[in-house]
């Protein structure tokens, strides 16, 4: 017989047991004595049967004891970052106590749809690059907590990007300073580059573009002005689409007497190229990140940032989750001076 043919009934008639039995074995260690298990196990395993399928055990009840984590980019890049690394950390350890599982998906994949049957709820960290993701999520009936951006009816978990970016960037900026400004995923753009006159991308959803408006806050309450040539596009964070913006800036014929940088990867990047360049930090050259990862504060010398828990972020939405509560939270950030901002 094709083992992928096999049902209860037909391996418990082969077995000369009951289905109940063959269920027990598998399912129900308990109601079997352990050698009474281990030879129906054993029996099963030499035919090619290796217990129920767990697909469809989850369709009847309902439950599988795992959670979607939705990210907003691929994979390997999230788990290799340290904010989103961080986040995932606190969402682990919540579940962990709770005795679930985790399923990381990507945002950039095409639909939520292949995976909705087999979890038991979904928290999303970051807008899905792929909008049909967040239309689909909108309108599932399992529960939905979001992070970092806000879906209609669905409890969200954040912090106010662009107050944030605006008190960083009003400790930084002086009087009369030339301001550049090293954004992250700001336009259609595998390539870093100044964003020119290209459109923003997700200008109501991305938390980039709330932390642009918070940096052009600052930079007009300061009597200055930026211009889009003066506005770098960053694919990634950090490695080399961050190199790449910190040369292109630092070269440049009139060099800015303030940077800001939308994440400290790319900030400690600029940190590290104008090191190269012999530019006193923060003497010749003013510079804030933000997130506050723990590599900032080991910098020379330390970042000024602004500081956000990814952790509490991550256990605060699984919380959210197992609770099932409907509420949003915004959560509080602080400003890491530092010794970049003069």
């Amino acid at each position: 017989m094709n083992k992928n043919k096999f049902t209860l009934k037909v391996v418990a008639e082969q077995l000369g047991v009951s289905t109940a039995t063959i269920s027990n074995a598998f399912n129900r260690p308990d109601q079997l004595s352990a050698s009474r298990r281990e030879s129906i196990l054993s029996a099963c395993k030499k035919i090619g049967y290796h217990g129920p399928n767990k697909a469809a055990q989850i369709l009847r009840k309902g439950q599988s004891n795992i959670i979607a984590l939705v990210l907003a980019d691929n994979i390997e890049y999230m788990v290799s970052d340290p904010v989103a690394s961080t986040f995932i950390q606190g969402v682990s350890s919540v579940l962990h106590t709770h005795q679930k599982h985790l399923l990381l998906y990507a945002g950039d994949s095409v639909s939520v749809l292949d995976v909705v049957d087999f979890v038991d709820g979904f928290i999303c960290y970051g807008a899905p690059q792929n909008k049909k993701l967040g239309e689909e999520l909108g309108a599932l009936s399992k529960p939905v907590v979001t992070v970092d951006f806000d879906l209609e009816g669905r409890p969200a978990v954040n912090i106010d990007n662009e107050d944030a970016a605006y008190q960083v960037a009003r400790r930084a900026i002086a009087k009369e300073d030339r301001v550049a400004i090293l954004g992250l995923r700001l336009i259609d753009s595998p390539t870093t580059c100044r964003i020119y006159d290209s459109p923003l991308l997700d200008a109501e959803q991305a938390i980039s573009h709330r932390r642009l408006d918070g940096y052009m806050r600052a930079i007009k309450e300061c009597g200055g002005s930026i211009s889009n040539d003066w506005i770098w596009h960053i694919p990634e964070s950090g490695g080399n689409f961050s190199r790449q913006a910190a040369r292109e800036v630092l070269n440049a014929s009139q060099r800015p007497d303030t940077i800001l940088c939308m994440s400290d990867m790319i900030a400690l990047e600029l940190l590290h190229a104008a090191h190269e360049l012999g530019i006193d930090v923060p003497g010749e050259l003013k510079i804030t990140g933000f997130d506050g990862i723990d590599e900032a504060d080991r910098s020379r010398p330390p970042l000024t940032t602004v500081y956000q828990s990814s952790l509490e972020k991550g256990t605060l939405a699984a919380e959210k989750l197992m609770v099932g509560t409907t509420t949003s939270v915004v959560l509080k950030t602080e400003i890491k001076k530092g010794e970049t901002a003069g």
